[in-house]
């Protein structure tokens, strides 16, 4: 059964805003800052720069393939099923990566240190259960979160530059060209949300159309907020918010503004959850796309026929993400989240080079300079979330390869 076309663009803007503006504005400074230092902002520059071709990447195929499954289902037909599979494949694991950095992060400004662990769970939980209950519900309460978490990024920002004359930052961390690098690769973890845009193509109203724009809006109004949240942090907290768990939270006790921080934390909670929400949605599409090429189990194949949403790979993404929570830190699920993606966005440049003179929006070398970002990001991750990652991706190709096999 097809999935229903229920969002215009408002919906879809919405959706992309929800996923990059989230865990990522809130939590990603810390590990970001320790590695690049006095060049963060060049940092976040080259993830800008990558994260938009991309985009453009996404947005020509989106175009060419409006079905759900963003570059599993695009990889499948523009270069080969095994590209595709792959591309799936890290999807999935760098995207439930993501979903356990969201709750974390939420739970983080939210809960007790005592509680953090099971109100990232119980998080996840509720989110679950509101994917099960169809996209239009997802759409309408991520609009009110995205609202939320940019009165609180406001309040951040005009209180932190305004009181920024009367602190004293901590000096930043050394800049090294490997650190930028590394930096960038850890930033582009907060970028990645126009993806989720894409792997709903099945579901959007006039997806040629609607699709690309919507990416370019979302990415484009995330690019502004987050450049004004990093001069922020790095004009107020300097080097110290390399090792602050809620440095928005941080900024306003630092500028003597310790009333707005209930207001911080709200926003911050509110912006985890709704990329948690967004994310969700997101992984459960690709998840569908997957099982009905078998390429994961067909029994999550299956969309509920009353709300037409696909709820058994819903229901398996979010068991994943709570063992996730139980059992790793936030700074591995960030470097685990970006290993997935840019390999995903790899294959992703790898596809949109392929198209055809017809299905071209957008130049080759976009395209080129998009594949050589991912691949030189993807190489500075920290050790243990390469190791990690790579060897997900192999368990990964040999379950196909078994698969493959047996129905020979």
């Amino acid at each position: 059964m097809p999935l229903a076309r229920r969002l215009r663009l408002g919906d879809a803007v919405a959706i992309g805003l929800g996923s990059m503006i989230g865990a990522g504005v809130f939590s990603v400074w810390a590990p970001a800052i320790g590695v690049a230092g006095s060049g963060t902002l060049i940092a976040l520059g080259i993830a800008a720069i990558v994260a938009y071709c991309n985009a453009t990447a996404s947005a020509q195929l989106a175009a060419a393939h409006p079905v759900a499954g963003g570059t599993y289902a695009y990889a499948r037909a523009e270069i080969g099923p095994w590209w595709g599979f792959v591309a799936g494949w890290s999807f999935v694991i760098g995207k439930i990566a993501s979903c356990a950095a969201m709750a974390m992060t939420f739970a983080a400004y939210a809960a007790p240190d005592d509680w953090e662990v099971p109100v990232a769970v119980a998080a996840v939980v509720a989110l679950a259960t509101v994917n099960c209950f169809g996209v239009t519900r997802t759409a309408l309460v991520t609009r009110i979160l995205v609202v939320i978490s940019l009165i609180g990024l406001a309040v951040v920002v005009s209180t932190g530059l305004a009181g920024a004359s009367a602190t004293v930052p901590a000096p930043l961390p050394d800049v090294t060209a490997y650190g930028v690098l590394q930096g960038a690769g850890l930033l582009f973890f907060a970028f990645a949300g126009y993806a989720r845009i894409a792997t709903m193509g099945e579901e959007v109203v006039d997806p040629a159309r609607t699709i690309p724009r919507a990416i370019a809006l979302a990415l484009g109004g995330t690019v502004v907020v987050y450049t004004l949240v990093a001069i922020t942090v790095i004009v107020v907290l300097g080097g110290d918010a390399a090792t602050s768990a809620t440095p928005l939270a941080d900024v306003a006790a630092a500028t003597g503004s310790q009333a707005l921080t209930p207001v911080i934390r709200v926003a911050a909670a509110a912006a985890s959850l709704g990329a948690l929400l967004a994310l969700l949605t997101g992984s459960g599409r690709t998840t569908l796309a997957m099982s009905r090429e078998k390429d994961l189990p067909r029994f999550l194949a299956k969309v509920d026929e009353r709300r037409q949403v696909p709820r058994r790979a819903e229901i398996a993404i979010a068991l994943i993400v709570v063992s996730i929570v139980l059992l790793a830190d936030l700074r591995d699920a960030i470097g685990f989240s970006s290993f997935g993606v840019l390999l995903y966005y790899l294959i992703a440049n790898a596809a949109a080079f392929r198209q055809s003179a017809a299905a071209r929006r957008y130049p080759r070398a976009l395209q080129v300079t998009g594949a050589l970002g991912c691949l030189v990001l993807v190489n500075t991750l920290p050790l243990v979330a390469s190791v990690v990652g790579t060897v997900v991706v192999l368990v990964g190709v040999l379950y196909r390869m078994t698969r493959l096999r047996l129905v020979r």
